[in-house]
């Protein structure tokens, strides 16, 4: 801040909101005039007020906002007040991404702390608190809650759902307070729009601590119920007053609805996190109404301009075919009916002759198909089968009895060695050489002579013949090559 003095030795500051806490003010003619003792200018009086309050440092204030603005130049002005007073307070541009970095934009009714300094305006001579930080308090920390709130859900996707209405709800169904006036107000909207039309009310508290929770539930019993379409709806008033439909359990509720949300509450001005859940923002009850309620005189004045376009066009079908009639009557052919009776005739005579060509060539084709059918036919025959079929048989019995007799002859060719070897060692040939084979009664063939007792049947096999015999000796040879008899 710059800073001269006036005639009486003090130091003048001036301030301007569009400059910054440390514009310099220019000088005033009054400056130039000599004083008496003791009397001070309206600048050094208001400079001294500027040093007193600058005296007092860095002060907290805490209060409501009201009237927020943000100018083109950036600079936020606002008023701090409570139930007694009020204080004018500015953030300049420079200051603002700071001091707002906890609250974000300001809004109208938020209770907050502004930490900064006091100052004067020279040219108004009006004091102002100058901040450089401000703090959600009371309804300021609970619009900082619904902030976060509403990033969370928007993050959820629960913001981007908008599903239509229905243009003839069989039902609609209504969330609010039935000694509301947001009731009385849309059962008057009804009157005028469809009187009579069916609507089914939930009663629930629209205010108060329990409030949330018996809208949330009002909502899922409207939604069990059948209805085609909701409206939850609640007549203006202060944020507090609307702060149930800000709390989470309500945008929940809405978003597990299986019909169409309308949501009505407050008014024009007043946004609510139901309102950016709902399928159709209504800004009022009324318009809510409005938007989910037919208007019957509107369908039935519909129906009559669409009733008048469609007779308009029967009229006009009917005229054009009265004037093609009337056209047509007044033409040769219907003033000379038998000169249309000889353009008939004609017209039959030649389809006559159409038909008997037509006739006669579809008869040739029709033999030609059967001859080749028959041709086909005779080809594929029984007999012709059989004929073919036994050609194939004696072809076939042929090379059969081909193929047999040179397999037995390779066969003969293999097994005559075979034949001749097993000849070779075969006993018949070892009998024919003089060799004979004796057995016991029980079939052992005798080896040792040793084992047979006297008088014990033999059979010997030789080579024409067999013989039976009784032992009446055994010798037995020895290693020595002698035999030794019993």
């Amino acid at each position: 801040m710059s800073s001269r003095r006036g005639p009486g030795g003090d130091p003048v500051r001036g301030l301007n909101p569009e400059d910054g806490p440390h514009a310099e003010s220019g000088p005033t003619p009054s400056e130039g005039l000599v004083r008496e003792a003791g009397v001070e200018s309206v600048t050094q009086l208001t400079a001294r007020i500027n040093s007193a309050l600058k005296g007092f440092g860095r002060v907290a204030v805490e209060g409501e906002i009201s009237r927020p603005k943000t100018v083109a130049s950036g600079h936020v002005f606002f008023t701090l007040k409570d139930g007694s007073a009020v204080l004018d307070a500015k953030v300049w541009r420079s200051a603002a991404p700071r001091a707002l970095a906890t609250v974000g934009k300001l809004t109208e009714g938020a209770r907050v702390v502004c930490h900064g300094s006091l100052d004067v305006y020279p040219p108004y001579g009006k004091h102002s608190l100058i901040v450089d930080r401000v703090e959600a308090r009371g309804m300021g920390a609970l619009l900082a809650d619904l902030e976060r709130l509403k990033a969370q859900l928007k993050e959820e996707g629960l913001m981007e759902r908008r599903r239509p209405l229905p243009r003839f709800p069989g039902r609609v169904g209504v969330v609010t307070s039935r000694d509301a006036d947001a009731w009385r107000d849309f059962l008057r909207t009804r009157s005028l729009r469809w009187a009579g039309y069916p609507v089914r009310l939930v009663h629930s508290r629209v205010q108060g601590q329990a409030a949330a929770r018996e809208v949330a539930a009002a909502i899922r019993r409207l939604d069990e119920s059948g209805v085609d379409v909701i409206v939850v709806c609640r007549g203006g008033g202060a944020i507090e007053d609307l702060w149930c439909f800000n709390e989470e359990v309500v945008a929940r509720a809405i978003w597990a609805s299986s019909v169409p949300v309308v949501t009505g509450v407050g008014h024009e001005s007043d946004t609510t996190l139901v309102d950016l859940v709902a399928d159709h923002r209504a800004h009022t009850p009324t318009d809510a109404a409005q938007t989910v309620l037919p208007d019957r005189d509107a369908l039935v004045a519909a129906i009559e301009r669409q009733g008048a376009y469609l007779t308009d066009a029967v009229e006009r079908v009917v005229a054009g075919r009265v004037d093609r009639f009337a056209r047509a009557s007044r033409t040769l052919r219907l003033r000379t009916p038998v000169r249309l009776l000889e353009e008939q005739g004609a017209r039959v005579e030649a389809a006559a002759r159409r038909g008997k060509i037509a006739a006669l060539s579809s008869t040739q084709q029709a033999a030609t198909r059967l001859e080749r059918l028959a041709s086909r036919l005779e080809r594929q025959s029984p007999m012709a089968r059989v004929v073919r079929a036994e050609g194939r048989v004696e072809g076939a019995q042929g090379r059969l009895a081909a193929a047999m007799s040179a397999r037995v002859a390779l066969a003969d060719r293999r097994l005559a060695p075979a034949g001749r070897a097993l000849e070779a060692v075969s006993p018949l040939a070892v009998l024919e050489r003089g060799y004979s084979i004796t057995r016991r009664a029980d079939g052992r063939v005798v080896q040792d002579p040793s084992e047979l007792d006297e008088g014990e049947a033999l059979t010997t096999i030789v080579a024409r013949g067999e013989v039976d015999a009784d032992v009446t000796a055994v010798r037995v040879q020895e290693r020595g090559g002698h035999l030794d008899g019993d």
